[in-house]
């Protein structure tokens, strides 16, 4: 039998003797049974009798027949049966045989899976296949044992609602301009409950919940085709509750250890005040050293010289002014985002030139040229080549010694691109070694450029009326047969003819009327979407000042600085040498500031949370160890010091190429208050946690450095180190704790279940529990001293790192960024080899003048 029950076909088999419940509908052959549709054979001839009306259609000739209640009739095979709502054929005759089946092995794959079951009743066995799985209505096997009836079914049970929902309408909008980026979707239903006697109309989104008589419906999905809806259903009222306010005094709990004067948290703070006062009474010495550690546009055949290039691009510059107010108008990115053109021409002159100008000119001025006179920046030098890959050189033939290719050189004189066999073998591979990582990103670079070299980029006209808003650019605007497009398309080249003109006249009045007049475009037939004046503003500057690159390198100089100055401190304790080191404490904090506007800044450009990609959360990680940083360090210079180094090293992570600092809109499950209360606490948890590990290896660095001479110096700085770490380290777990609960809150009220065993949800478990060892190691009395908590202190950050970077870009689950595109550089198995050096040698020296 062969039918299409929840719109997918489906293949049964009816044994002689036995009935089968198929989509709540009884199928039964050679065994009469009331309510079911009997299939009969007798001598070879096939008859049905069914408990409903229906009628059949052979699909050979389209004869149709109808179908009689409580009738013996002739079965029609290769017909198409129609009767209480299931369509059906069965296609052949019975036969005699056997059913087995056979795994493929593949376990995860989401077709049916078979459980086999052997069912026992006093002396009799029987095994049973039952086919269903996670997911799906199983099909029910009933048999007799004995004396004895079974039924057993292997999937989904399913449930009958005491009232009825019906689907009015789903409305799936995507972001301006995109075809299947979704930025949210909805279902609009009416609740029908004759119960009750209520009938009421409501919306289903994501992380909007239908709560009706203690039942949950959540938005879990639709129909590719957006013809319908797929809803969760979960009903817990009770245990949801329950399980709510068992948090609450969790996260209460938690919160009372870092504020209670009697608990270890309390003990640890007085412990270091008393560490302190010592030090304060004796000039405490310390030595720490940090070792940081085909082309289809017509080319030019004769490459003009760079001094013809240069003397080119210099006459016809645009002036900064005018450069400043195109970089204000609209454009629409691939991902729907609005965005000014200043933002994509920073994005472009940084991630094609590694620069921020070319020459004398800025992002601006660059595009401007650049679409003015394409054939000619075909030539320009503007492609940064990475060090190394002398075979990349060879290939575009270019000196092996040239910093930066031109366009031209990547393509021969019959247009063809010279990386193409290349790229082929590259872009196959699942993990790409250096050689073809090299390749791919010159590639992106080579492709980034040629887009804007082409105009492709320039979406600056938007469709009248479009029901989704999207904009095109000059090139696309021959697709669209609007008259409105007609008019507007002409003032791109009619402008860039005026600015050439301008160039060497000076005056900007012709292009600067162009310009408004393409904005009055914009704001008449994109007004709904188009960012306000004030967000454009501050995109620009924004862009301008790129504030966390340029944190990298001012927190490294003031955190060597005031470390330099600390250590001369510990042995001159001269007015000029405090004073000095005050000055990079208040340095310090001032770029904490800094770098708190610029978050502030990102969020108000992009309207959400800045932690919500792999590149906000690297530098909200920077942030928040930082914050601890100067909270735990007020009296510390050491772990101030050290936390601003770690604090750049961590944005210097996040301006490695594997990161985009494009700010890009959210998917619908993160359109939610919960991204700025789960995301914060269990993303923040790791700052204090890398501020612990840096600490830790402070520590172990200063037993390195302990002699008989200054053995009592050490020993209170080391106490002072551990204890902060420990502050940190319990810090860090209370936070991480809390968010994993919060995350499983955010969870329930997305999906309707608070744990999925998600790797990223996993290995947060695993570094709690981790965490949770290395505070608790005190009491174990041979794990009890500064180095075993100090050298474990670093070792549990691994944890961290798994679950930051090995869950979002090695493993697949819902937290993913890029799985399976980024390697595991060498230095980090370099750097893990150094920590256990650092241990033993520290271990050595810790036995030698600490241990009791």
């Amino acid at each position: 039998l062969v039918e299409s029950g929840e719109g997918t076909r489906h293949e049964h088999y009816l044994k002689a003797g036995e009935v089968q419940n198929i989509h709540n509908v009884l199928f039964a052959f050679n065994k009469p049974t009331d309510g079911a549709i009997n299939i009969g054979m007798n001598n070879g001839i096939y008859t049905i009798k069914t408990p409903f009306e229906g009628d059949f259609m052979r699909m050979a000739d389209q004869f149709k027949g109808r179908v009689t209640k409580d009738t013996v009739q002739a079965l029609m095979f290769r017909s198409l049966y129609n009767m209480s709502g299931t369509q059906f054929v069965f296609p052949e005759p019975a036969i005699k045989g056997k059913i087995d089946y056979v795994s493929n092995n593949d376990y995860k794959t989401k077709e049916d899976a078979a459980l086999t079951v052997t069912v026992k009743s006093g002396d009799l066995v029987k095994d049973v296949t039952l086919i269903g799985g996670q997911g799906k209505t199983g099909i029910p096997q009933s048999f007799k044992l004995g004396d004895l009836e079974y039924t057993l079914i292997y999937g989904r049970k399913t449930y009958q609602l005491p009232f009825s929902i019906k689907l009015n309408d789903f409305i799936a909008e995507k972001h301006p301009g995109t075809e299947s980026s979704y930025s949210s979707f909805e279902s609009k239903v009416t609740v029908i409950d004759n119960e009750e006697k209520n009938t009421f109309h409501t919306r289903i989104f994501m992380n909007n919940v239908l709560d009706y008589r203690g039942y949950r419906f959540f938005q879990a999905g639709f129909e590719p085709d957006e013809s319908g809806t797929r809803l969760s259903v979960n009903h817990d009222f009770w245990g949801t509750w329950t399980s709510y306010i068992g948090y609450f005094l969790l996260y209460i709990g938690l919160m009372a250890i870092l504020f209670d004067k009697n608990t270890r948290f309390g003990d640890i703070k007085r412990k270091l005040d008393n560490v302190k006062r010592k030090k304060a009474k004796m000039a405490a010495g310390a030595m720490l050293l940090f070792g940081l550690s085909g082309f289809a546009q017509d080319h030019i055949h004769e490459k003009p010289t760079e001094k013809q290039i240069d003397s080119l691009l210099q006459k016809y510059k645009v002036s900064e002014e005018h450069a400043a107010k195109f970089g204000r108008v609209i454009i629409q990115d691939a991902g729907g985002r609005m965005k000014p053109v200043n933002t994509f021409s920073s994005e472009l002159l940084r991630k094609v030139s590694k620069s921020d100008t070319y020459k004398d000119m800025n992002s601006d001025q660059v595009l401007l040229s650049m679409t003015m006179f394409d054939k000619v920046w075909y030539s320009v030098p503007i492609i940064y080549l990475k060090r190394g890959n002398d075979s990349l050189r060879k290939i575009a033939g270019i000196d092996v010694k040239a910093e930066y290719a031109a366009l031209g050189d990547f393509f021969d004189n019959q247009g063809n691109y010279k990386l193409s066999k290349l790229l082929e073998g590259a872009y196959r591979e699942a993990v790409p070694n250096q050689f073809q990582k090299d390749f791919i990103d010159i590639d992106k670079r080579v492709n980034l450029l040629y887009s804007a070299l082409m105009g492709q980029v320039l979406t600056v006209f938007p469709i009248p009326g479009d029901a989704n808003n999207k904009w095109i650019s000059y090139l696309d605007a021959h697709t669209v047969n609007d008259p409105e497009i007609e008019k507007i398309k002409k003032v791109l080249p009619f402008y860039m003819q005026s600015l050439a003109e301008s160039t060497q006249s000076k005056d900007y009045k012709l292009p600067d009327s162009l310009l408004e007049g393409l904005k009055k475009y914009q704001h008449t037939y994109g007004k709904s979407i188009i960012p306000n004046d004030d967000k454009v503003e501050a995109e620009i500057l924004y862009n301008k000042y790129d504030i966390f690159k340029k944190l990298f390198s001012w927190y490294l100089y003031a955190g060597l600085a005031m470390f330099l100055f600390t250590i001369i401190k510990i042995f001159n304790s001269r007015k000029g040498i405090i004073v000095t080191v005050k000055v990079f404490h208040v340095i310090i904090g001032l770029l904490f500031a800094l770098h708190t506007v610029g978050l502030i800044a990102r969020w108000y450009i992009s309207g959400h949370a800045p932690w919500s990609n792999a590149y906000e959360s690297v530098i909200y990680v920077a942030w928040a160890t930082m914050f601890f940083g100067l909270a735990f360090g007020r009296k510390s210079e050491l772990t101030v010091a050290s936390t601003a180094f770690v604090a750049s090293m961590i944005l210097m992570v996040a301006h490695w190429n594997w990161t985009d600092p494009a700010i890009g809109n959210l998917v619908p499950v993160l359109d939610s208050y919960w991204l700025m209360i789960h995301v914060a606490v269990i993303v923040g948890s790791y700052g204090p946690f890398a501020l612990a590990m840096i600490l830790g290896c402070v520590a172990m660095i200063l037993m390195l450095f302990t002699n008989k001479d200054n053995k009592l110096k050490m020993e209170l700085n080391i106490k002072e180190l551990t204890y902060i770490n420990e502050l940190s380290l319990t810090v860090g777990l209370v936070m991480l704790t809390i968010g994993n609960f919060l995350g499983g809150q955010w969870a329930n009220e997305s999906w309707g279940r608070y744990w999925g065993w998600d790797p990223k949800e996993t290995w947060a478990l695993v570094s709690i529990m981790v965490y949770a060892f290395v505070i608790h190691m005190r009491f174990i009395p041979a794990l009890k001293n500064f180095w075993i908590y100090n050298f474990f202190s670093v070792l549990a950050f691994a944890a961290i790192l798994m679950t930051y970077f090995g869950v979002n870009f090695y493993l697949t689950g819902l937290h993913s960024y890029a799985s399976g595109e980024v390697r595991t550089p060498y230095y980090f198995f370099w750097m893990a080899l150094a920590v256990f050096i650092l241990g033993a040698f520290s271990y050595f020296q810790y036995r030698k003048h600490f241990k009791r």
